[in-house]
């Protein structure tokens, strides 16, 4: 349950930090550079909250 709860924050996380960018620099950004960026977020806030519960079992 605690892998879940960090998983989700992570994404929330990642969504967050999306929209700043939406707001900071949504004139020069495509919507195929903010797809990457959400799928690169989204994965990278995944992937680190997998390493940080590595030792936790």
């Amino acid at each position: 349950m605690q892998c879940a709860a960090v998983a989700a924050a992570s994404v929330g996380s990642a969504s967050g930090i999306r929209a700043w960018v939406r707001i900071r620099f949504g004139d020069r950004l495509t919507p195929r550079v903010m797809k990457a960026l959400s799928i690169g977020l989204v994965g990278a806030g995944v992937l680190i909250a997998g390493a940080g519960l590595g030792g936790s079992g």
